[in-house]
């Protein structure tokens, strides 16, 4: 089979790429392993598909290069695909931080990216395994050969396998002389070592607004598991953090509180501190933050070790020891260097006609529907390059 353009991969980027540049009279041909088309689209956000944000910056991607994904961002705004949706009769509401979802259920964006690759004529091969892909964009399938004159890599990485995933995109990448940049798990829990765990599992389940710093402070939910730590603030600062590296939580972040434990001390003074310390935390965690002060009674505390007790609840100092890996990152940082990339094209600087989109590029962004957004904006700048 001959085809203007092959687009490996039928996930966000894929289809959106393929849907512009159908519209543009390309012809064009997906191919996935997978049995259905935008499987990570549809267990997103719960089911309801956090599809993007209003808050799109610069400083809310990763990447060595943070403001090469600038370029398609700002010709393919987020207001651009909520557009889309709205045409497409998607109702959406905004929950915190600017993140919008679905009302409904995710397929409905996967249901509006398939009538339209279907509507503008695109090839849809799902259950399809790539065995090769040959110079000259000869791709070698499971049914059949397919020669094209464009090749658009949108394999996403290697987060959540369960779905699929792999590092197909990479080793391609790697096949056409491109430096791809060391991937790992991103927006996943981190794990501790089990010295450590036998402290946290007894507080497995307790969820609060917290503040969790890692070269970058994020105030979201925080969740303790039997594993660790997850939640939003938790998932946010794992794409910051490395091994070796401590988070710092501040479990009551701009709430002071050693003036109430002093007020406290002066009528209650045989109360205890995790007495104390629950009329600010969860009851547990509260006894945690006794022993880990060493506190006794109010009365037996002074001044100077109530102010460290408000220091260790703002600065409590904990040392993962890894993350959960692929199996629940939600994406894969790293990823084909931007420097081997257009910015504007996506097109490879090395191989003319191969264009690389979507998650299997180094831009990485916050959770929240950033990763979406870029999926959307650098699928459209590839789709109207093709």
């Amino acid at each position: 089979m001959k085809t203007d353009v092959a687009i490996l991969g039928a996930g966000a980027a894929g289809m959106f790429c393929a849907i512009e540049a159908a519209r543009r009279g390309r012809r064009v041909l997906v191919v996935d392993h997978a049995r259905a088309a935008g499987e990570k689209i549809r267990i997103s956000g719960g089911g309801r598909c956090n599809f993007t944000n209003t808050g799109i910056a610069a400083d809310r991607f990763l990447s060595r290069n943070p403001r090469f994904a600038l370029s398609a961002l700002k010709r393919y705004t987020q207001w651009d695909f909520i557009a889309r949706v709205d045409e497409a009769g998607i109702a959406w509401h905004e929950k915190t931080l600017g993140q919008l979802f679905c009302d409904g259920p995710s397929t409905q964006i996967v249901r509006m990216l398939t009538d339209q690759m279907r509507e503008a004529g695109v090839t849809l091969w799902l259950d399809t395994r790539i065995e090769k892909v040959e110079a000259g964009f000869r791709v070698v399938t499971s049914r059949g050969i397919v020669e094209a004159e464009k090749l658009v890599v949108a394999t996403g990485g290697k987060s959540i396998p369960k779905m699929g995933a792999t590092g197909f995109g990479y080793q391609l990448a790697t096949q056409f002389g491109l430096e791809v940049i060391e991937p790992r798990p991103a927006l996943v829990p981190l794990t501790f070592a089990e010295q450590e765990l036998e402290k946290l599992r007894q507080l497995a389940g307790i969820a609060l607004q917290a503040r969790v710093s890692s070269r970058a402070s994020f105030d979201e939910a925080l969740l303790f598991t039997h594993r660790g730590l997850s939640g939003p603030a938790i998932l946010q600062a794992s794409s910051y953090w490395r091994e070796g590296e401590p988070v710092v939580v501040d479990l009551l972040p701009g709430k002071q509180i050693a003036g109430d434990l002093r007020d406290l001390r002066a009528n209650q003074p045989k109360l205890a501190l995790r007495t104390a310390l629950s009329r600010h935390l969860p009851d547990k965690l509260a006894r945690l933050m006794e022993e880990v002060c060493g506190g006794g009674t109010l009365g037996a505390m002074s001044n100077a070790a109530l102010e460290a007790v408000e220091a260790q609840v703002h600065a409590w100092q904990m040392k993962p020891v890894g993350t959960e890996g692929y199996r629940t990152a939600e994406v894969t940082l790293g990823g084909v260097d931007t420097d081997e990339l257009d910015a504007r094209t996506l097109e490879s600087r090395r191989v003319p006609g191969l264009h690389m989109i979507g998650e299997v590029v180094d831009v990485t962004g916050w959770l929240g529907g950033y990763n979406f957004q870029w999926a959307w904006s650098s699928g459209w700048a590839a789709g109207q390059a093709i």
